[in-house]
């Protein structure tokens, strides 16, 4: 190859080499930072597509509902504004429902944290056969709660239940459990049963507890108590607020137990206890005994607000409780 030769081939392969420079440089580039953003919202889209559909297009339709009169199937229905809201708040059995819905929350939600905290803290310990009994006590919070609902009817059957089997064993009356003033009891029987999910969850908050800190304060003398509502109780404070917060979520929303276990029907609904009434009960006979989907959403759409008013107390006064391991704002 002569010199000539060489020189135009270098020259050609100088041109492409510029050429694929420039069709590099005029090619935008994607930052770090947007690649990362494009994989957020790939791998969250199927989440946010559900929420809109399922959580955000429902609450709308159940607001808009809530300023009708619409029962489900007629297509007469009017516009009536606030009307729905100004008869919720002048009904004496809507107040009354959710002043029971309350009471229940104020009085399982403390239960089930002390009685999930109390099982957490023995299967900590280093027994033997230790996961078999995690399994045990957890088994009854993956039991479908229509099951669970059938088992405690049964159980507790005025005239065949193995309650009233032992209680007249041992010479007593048998008792109307599915009725007031033992009704109530049940109810709560069927909340604590499912304690296995509290249980797992403090189980985890027992297990990141730093155990140099139970060593050192056995060395300073601290009893086993004392190092338990000293240490153990305020580094399991975040948890124990997660568990507060969605257990009064959870409780005021109550339904499934009271439709599984009532005392009898009325037309398409069906009965239960006057102490077993609780709001989400009133809200299902509006919708279904009564066909007021209007009154119904409005009933939903107050619950939604003074849910978000208890949450928000509940983490007003809880502020300077809770400890965290990792300051939030240091994250910043």
């Amino acid at each position: 190859m002569t010199v000539d030769q060489l020189t135009s081939a270098a020259r050609r392969t100088r041109s492409t080499v510029t050429a694929g420079d420039a069709r590099q440089a005029a090619r935008p580039r994607v930052s770090v930072t947007a690649r990362r953003h494009r994989a957020f919202y790939m791998f969250t889209s199927p989440w946010i597509i559900g929420f809109l559909l399922l959580t955000i297009v429902p609450m709308a339709y159940a607001l808009w509902l809530s300023f009708t009169t619409y029962d489900g199937i007629s297509p007469h229905w009017k516009y009536v504004g606030l009307g729905n809201y100004r008869e919720l708040f002048s009904d004496s059995t809507t107040w009354d429902s959710l002043g029971r819905a309350g009471l229940f929350a104020l009085t399982s939600v403390p239960l089930s944290i002390i009685a999930g905290l109390g099982l957490a803290v023995l299967v900590n310990r280093p027994l033997r056969a230790r996961g078999l009994f995690r399994t045990l006590l957890y088994l009854p919070a993956v039991v479908p709660p229509v099951g669970a609902g059938i088992a405690f009817k049964t159980l507790f059957d005025q005239n065949s239940g193995a309650a009233n089997g032992v209680l007249t064993l041992f010479g007593f009356d048998a008792v109307g459990w599915m009725a007031d003033p033992y009704a109530r009891y049940v109810l709560l029987m069927t909340v604590l049963w499912t304690a296995g999910n509290i249980m797992i969850i403090s189980l985890a908050g027992l297990q990141d507890v730093p155990r140099e800190l139970h060593e050192a304060a056995r060395i300073d003398g601290a009893s086993a108590w004392r190092t338990f509502r000293s240490i153990t109780v305020p580094l399991l404070s975040p948890v124990l607020l997660f568990q507060t917060v969605t257990g009064v979520i959870a409780s005021v929303q109550t339904i499934m137990p009271l439709l599984l276990a009532p005392v009898g029907t009325t037309g398409s609904v069906t009965t239960v206890p006057q102490s077993n009434y609780l709001y989400m009960m009133h809200v299902f006979a509006q919708y279904f005994a009564l066909g007021r989907y209007g009154y119904a959403s409005a009933l939903l759409w107050v619950l939604f607000v003074l849910i978000l008013i208890v949450t928000g107390i509940i983490f007003k006064f809880t502020s300077g409780m809770v400890f965290y391991n990792v300051d939030p704002e240091a994250k910043k």
